[in-house]
């Protein structure tokens, strides 16, 4: 594994951060030297130095050296796909309770993002098994774990294939713990999922729209062996603090996706008979995005409450037109 404290090693990844907050993500090589625009950065001036060191490029300009955290790195890493971003991983872990020796199942791999927070969360004593449909996905996260772990573990298992049809074959019945789900559709694999988790076990889903959203609940809750699905997307404000001048900063990690989760239900047992409205209309195969107010549960307004609110506006309409009282 790569060293996580220590002077840094050649081969190693560092960060290098200026002094107007530009980061830089580099590895190691004796001789070698990072460039900027503005001059360049002996390799050797940080090798064998501590981390937190600041090294000076020719010019004189300050460089912070780091070694990367793992946000950092999911963030500056070669990309196949997009990325499940630090804030949705983090919410993955806690939501779906991965915890050290964990069983886990995750598709797709996409660019391996989440692929390392797995494995971290799940420890030495865990087992992770990623299934990816696309050969040069798959190839692109092996390479972004082997980067930045220093090899491929021995409890991470990277096979290729459809999740549906790979996951009975590749884990026993009942034997899982925890499976993740990014994938464009993951309705498809919930049959399969409930197969392979132990009773009490967590399904989590990472999607992009509420199409997506929708469908996998609808889905999750037809099969009747899941507890209620939990539906949450995760906002992040960051806020500039210098001095008197606080205040929100102007841009935000914003909406990159929605997270549900339910559990496995015992085998036998039902779900909860949930009080809540029916939808009148429900997915087929001709209209799989009916967007009706029943579908989505809109109350409709009665009649009585129709006609206050016509009265109100009208209302509000003869004093604007009448204008001010002389």
């Amino acid at each position: 594994m790569t060293a996580r404290r220590g002077p840094f090693a050649p081969g190693e990844r560092v960060q290098l951060t200026s002094s107007k907050g530009r980061l830089n993500t580099v590895t190691l090589v004796p001789g070698g030297a990072f460039h900027s625009h503005r001059g360049y950065v002996s390799h050797d001036a940080i090798i064998g130095r501590p981390d937190g060191t600041v090294v000076l490029a020719n010019n004189g300009d300050e460089f912070l050296a780091l070694r990367p955290l793992l946000k950092d790195f999911a963030l500056s890493m070669p990309r196949g796909a997009a990325i499940v971003y630090p804030k949705d991983a983090v919410q993955i872990l806690g939501q779906a309770d991965v915890f050290p020796g964990a069983r886990v199942v995750e598709a797709g791999v996409g660019s391996g993002a989440l692929t390392l927070w797995l494995l971290r969360a799940i420890g030495p004593t865990g087992s992770l098994l990623s299934i990816e449909r696309r050969p040069e996905f798959a190839d692109i996260a092996r390479a972004n774990v082997e980067a930045f772990t220093g090899e491929v573990p021995d409890n991470w298992r990277l096979e290729l294939g459809d999740l549906a049809e790979a996951l009975p074959s590749a884990v026993e019945p009942g034997g899982v713990d925890r499976i993740v789900l990014d994938m464009l559709a993951p309705w498809e694999c919930v049959s399969a999922a409930a197969a392979a988790l132990a009773p009490g076990g967590v399904l989590c889903c990472y999607v992009a729209t509420v199409t997506q959203l929708s469908r996998t609940v609808e889905a999750i809750r037809a099969l009747q062996a899941f507890t209620e699905a939990e539906s949450s997307e995760t906002l992040v404000r960051t806020w500039h603090v210098e001095g008197l001048a606080v205040r929100p900063d102007h841009r935000m990690n914003a909406h990159t996706g929605f997270l549900l989760t339910a559990r496995r239900l015992a085998p036998g047992a039902a779900p909860l008979e949930r009080q809540r409205r029916a939808s009148k209309d429900d997915y087929d195969e001709a209209d799989v995005e009916a967007w009706t107010p029943g579908a989505l549960g809109v109350r409709e307004a009665s009649p009585k409450r129709a006609r206050k609110t016509a009265r109100q506006a009208a209302a509000a309409a003869n004093a604007r037109r009448e204008g001010p009282v002389e």
